[in-house]
């Protein structure tokens, strides 16, 4: 059944847009700058401030871990939050483990009510291109590597890398072992610096947890524009806050972690799933996201 959201004050980049969106089925048809002539049903949400729904990093899911463990997990820290998309990662010692760990992951997570998708950590020793080439084979949408010696880099073939990457692409995406805020921040830049070198396909900085992630990093992964976005086309995944005159100049992160109080409405693939302080919990619900095309679009900061 085809419907018009009307009024809807779409927050993007610091900016509210007000704008009409027709909807059919699960996705969004069409942005309407007029939807006077539709004859159709039209739902309102001018007193609404509407956000696309967040994509997270969670690392601690455990394949061993009870239903109700993750049940808990992904209703408290992810549903309640507005986020209806999780990237994970399944930690690979070995090259031979990788398709075994993959599947363990994916079996763990075959009743999440939530999309997610499934990457790999390794340490920088297993960054060889017989890894990479079975990655992009199986199509693993973000690698994660563990970076714990600056002089370690210099000892990667990067050139048969970057040819093992191509034309997939997944980026590279660094995980700092340093506690030392000094030495984290010269493993970030030795890494960015090899990075932009060698012309690898990778993230600049670490992905922080329990934040949302940028459109841009989401973009190199291969999610954006399918997830955070109301784009022609994407699915209808969004969040609703109570509009107010203090959440007037602030971006999605900021609704994220200073007003999550006046989250009324999330909304996935085009279903309720939160009401107030109601989830309402859909096992299954949940599809594993397969990336075709990391980097779809271009942006100037891409990091």
């Amino acid at each position: 059944m085809a419907y018009i959201i009307e009024n809807a004050n779409i927050l993007k980049d610091k900016e509210l847009t007000t704008n009409s969106l027709l909807v059919h089925e699960d996705k969004v048809s069409a942005n309407l700058t007029r939807s006077n002539h539709y004859r159709l049903m039209k739902m309102n949400l001018e007193s609404f401030i509407m956000t696309p729904s967040f994509v997270l990093l969670h690392s601690n899911i455990s394949p061993q871990g009870s239903f109700q463990e993750l049940k808990q997990t992904l209703r408290d820290q992810f549903l309640l939050k507005g986020c209806t998309t999780i990237l994970t990662y399944a930690s690979i010692s070995y090259e031979q483990e990788l398709n075994a760990k993959v599947k363990e992951m994916k079996m763990a997570l075959m009743s999440s009510p939530v999309d997610y998708m499934i990457g790999i950590k390794i340490p920088l020793a297993l960054v060889t291109p017989s890894l990479i080439r079975k990655c992009k084979k199986i199509k693993i949408p973000a690698i994660f590597v563990e970076i714990d010696e600056q002089d370690a880099l210099s000892f990667v073939p990067w050139g048969w890398i970057r040819e093992a990457l191509f034309p997939y692409n997944c980026p590279l995406i660094p995980i700092i072992s340093s506690q030392k805020k000094k030495e984290a921040r010269t493993l970030l830049s030795n890494w960015k610096n090899r990075m932009v070198k060698e012309k690898i396909p990778s993230i600049y900085e670490e992905i922080e947890e329990n934040k949302p992630i940028s459109k841009a990093v989401l973009n190199k992964i291969g999610l954006y524009p399918q997830k955070f976005s109301l784009m022609n086309g994407t699915e209808l995944s969004y969040n609703l806050y109570v509009k107010a005159r203090e959440i007037k100049n602030v971006d999605e992160v900021d609704l994220f972690h200073y007003h999550g109080d006046r989250l009324m409405i999330t909304v996935h693939k085009g279903k309720i799933v939160r009401s107030l302080n109601e989830v309402l919990f859909k096992p299954g619900f949940g599809e594993h996201v397969i990336v075709r095309t990391p980097a779809f679009f271009s942006f100037v900061n891409s990091d």
